[in-house]
C-alpha cells in the first residue's frame, strides 16, 4: 500500500515513517503542501494529511483531491481543535480525523481500518476474476493471467471506481503515476490488456474513458 503523508513535523513524520514502513506500506513524505499538490495522482492508496503546512494547506489539497479522486481514504491530523475546522474538513471529504497528539498506534489502526485492501475477488465475464488483495488476475479455470504493472495499475483503477468510467485523465495520473502521455499510448495500453481477458469486458465510453463490465453474484 502506498501512503501520501503530509507533515511538517520532522520528528513526528519520521514516527510515522517508521512505524508506516514496519508494516510493509510504502510512504512518500511531503512537507510542503504545494510539493504535495504536485503528487496526489501517484497512485496513492491513503492520505495523511496535516492542515497547517507550508504551501497550500491539507484542507485545500484535501479540496483538490476531492475533485479528481472521490475514493481514496484521506485521514487528517491536525492539533486544530475548532469545530468548524472539524465539521469543513469533513464536508471537504475527509474520512477520519484524528488530533493532536496521538498515539501512533491509533493512526496506525485508522490506516488498517480505512485504507488497506480487503481481500477480494473481482467477478469478470465468462468466470475470469481479479484479486485485488492478491493483484493478480485468474481465468475461467483459475489460473493466473500475468499482467504487467501498468495492466495491475489499472485493475487497481477499476477497482477504485466500480461501475463509475475512469477517464483518460486519471488513467494518466494513476497509472502513469503523474508522468505526461498521450490518449494512444493509453489506448494501447487497453488493447493490450483487453487481449487477456474475454470480450466486453473494458467497455469504451463514447471518448470519455471506460467502465469495467463486473458479474454480480448473489448467494
Amino acid at each position: 500500500m502506498k501512503i501520501l503523508l503530509l507533515e511538517d513535523n520532522k520528528r513526528l513524520s519520521n514516527l510515522i515513517i517508521e512505524a508506516l514502513e514496519e508494516k510493509g506500506y510504502k510512504v512518500d513524505w511531503f512537507e510542503d503542501g504545494k510539493a504535495a499538490l504536485e503528487s496526489i495522482y501517484n497512485g496513492y492508496d491513503c492520505f495523511v494529511l496535516d492542515i497547517n503546512v507550508p504551501g497550500i494547506d491539507g484542507l485545500n489539497l484535501l479540496k483538490e483531491l476531492r475533485i479528481m479522486d472521490e475514493t481514496t481514504p484521506a485521514i487528517i491530523i491536525s492539533a486544530n481543535v475548532e469545530l468548524e475546522t472539524i465539521k469543513d474538513a469533513y464536508v471537504k471529504g475527509c474520512d477520519e480525523y484524528i488530533k493532536k497528539p496521538f498515539y501512533i498506534y491509533e493512526l496506525e489502526t485508522r490506516i488498517d481500518k480505512l485504507c488497506k485492501k480487503v481481500s477480494k475477488d473481482i467477478n469478470l465475464p465468462n468466470g475470469y476474476a481479479y484479486n485485488l488483495d492478491l493483484e493478480k488476475l485468474f481465468d475461467d479455470k483459475k489460473e493466473e493471467i500475468k499482467l504487467a504493472k501498468k495492466e495491475i495499475l489499472v485493475f487497481n483503477l477499476f477497482a477504485k471506481n466500480l461501475e463509475k468510467i475512469i477517464t483518460f485523465e486519471q488513467i494518466e495520473q494513476y497509472v502513469w503515476e503523474g508522468d505526461l502521455t498521450t490518449n494512444e499510448n493509453i489506448r494501447a495500453l487497453i488493447k493490450r490488456l483487453r487481449k487477456k481477458l474475454p470480450d466486453d469486458t473494458i467497455l469504451s465510453q463514447g471518448g470519455m474513458g471506460y467502465i469495467l463490465n463486473i458479474v454480480r453474484k448473489f448467494n
